[in-house]
């Protein structure tokens, strides 16, 4: 029987030795190939031609590739053979429907069983997709009231929002600084200056709080 090829990408080398290890114990699948950045994985799917792709959500990008959203979008765009499969430390179901709405057949969290590995590539080796534990995931995000979010919003700068929503759809602000034809500090300062008018301290929430307002 031919195995199921998979190409496996993280930023740990525990994490790719500890996996590698738990899905090879499957005669069924074989880890073809192992990718550590962005860039290697795109790399590795242009030569290798897997049938499913592990790929953790946050791994050092680049200009080109970028990671989480960015990365997830240029692979599902470019390779929609390939059956994607998510591993992240994230759980807030803002995040994780949107990794499901962007077409990824399943996510699987880093914190969770392990045990949930080869039922996830059950499923996604059958056609369908895979939820899992995700289901269960309660939503972290502090509901605020909408007149008090879209006040947030309203305070921002033509600049800040554009600002925003370029980093939201997935680039750096090195990214934005370029297209926009402006510097990188200009940019930075541009970011923490909307971050801190929408109340979030931090990317996750500030991407968090982009999706959960449509704003991306």
């Amino acid at each position: 029987m031919e195995k199921i090829r998979i190409v496996l990408a993280d930023d740990h080398p525990i994490v790719l030795m500890g996996v590698t290890e738990f899905i090879e114990r499957d005669e069924r699948y074989s880890i073809v190939a192992q990718a550590q950045t962005s860039s290697e994985l795109v790399e590795l799917l242009r030569c290798e031609k897997p049938d499913i792709v592990i790929t953790d959500y946050n791994m050092p990008g680049d200009d080109i590739y970028g990671d989480g959203v960015k990365l997830i979008e240029y692979l599902i765009r470019h390779f929609p053979e390939v059956k994607l499969l998510v591993l992240t430390m994230l759980s807030n179901k803002l995040i994780l429907s949107r990794l499901y709405d962007l077409g990824v057949g399943g996510v699987v969290l880093k914190n969770g069983d392990l045990k949930e590995l080869p039922l996830a590539l059950d499923s996604l080796a059958k056609g369908n997709r895979y939820h899992g534990q995700v289901l269960q995931v309660t939503d972290s995000v502090v509901k605020a009231p909408l007149e008090s979010m879209e006040e947030r919003i309203a305070s921002l700068s033509v600049k800040e929002f554009e600002v925003l929503r370029l980093f939201a759809s997935g680039m750096s602000v090195r990214d934005i600084a370029q297209a926009q034809n402006r510097s990188v500090k200009t940019v930075s300062t541009q970011k923490i200056t909307s971050m801190r008018k929408l109340k979030v301290d931090n990317d996750h929430a500030l991407l968090t709080f982009c999706i959960g307002m449509n704003l991306i």
